[in-house]
């Protein structure tokens, strides 16, 4: 299964978004009334999270039961994102639901944070199996070196 980062947009109306490590979008959800069961079938759909970030600088207490739940890291912004740059940067995504939009730009955001220690590893891991490119940047994002997470025996393990 691929390691994703997930962003989430909990409230009423609440909305996933997960992209590849590599910032690609692979799905993204919303339902009114959706909580944390609903967020968690979602996700798993998707693939296994490396991060789950939010667009608020205190996450709720679904945000960090949904982390808690996959043992994945927590990403936050230093500032609530404001509604003009989440739609900046779900207009390359063309989604049309705000929810949507806003669990984009959290997971978008997430990802550039790691994403220079990410492009770093894919050039010391291409032509692997892309299987294992994936469980390496996974290990990564938990904090390993590059070093570290191509030789480590665990890489060849979820």
């Amino acid at each position: 299964m691929r390691h994703v980062i997930v962003g989430i947009d909990a409230g009423k109306t609440a909305a996933i978004a997960c992209i590849t490590l590599d910032g690609k979008l692979l799905r993204a959800a919303h339902k009114t009334f959706g909580g944390y069961d609903w967020m968690v079938s979602e996700i798993r759909e998707a693939g296994i999270p490396s991060v789950v970030s939010t667009d608020k600088a205190r996450p709720n207490s679904l945000v960090r039961r949904i982390n808690a739940a996959f043992n994945s890291r927590m990403s936050l912004p230093e500032r609530d994102l404001q509604s003009e740059e989440k739609r900046q940067i779900a207009k390359a995504a063309n989604l049309k639901n705000r929810h949507e939009q806003d669990a984009y730009a959290a997971a978008v955001k997430a990802y550039y944070k790691y994403a220079n220690k990410l492009n770093q590893a894919n050039r010391s891991i291409a032509g692997m199996d892309s299987e294992l490119q994936d469980r390496i940047m996974a290990k990564i994002i938990k904090k390993h070196s590059i070093s570290e997470a191509i030789s480590n025996k665990t890489a060849n393990r979820r």
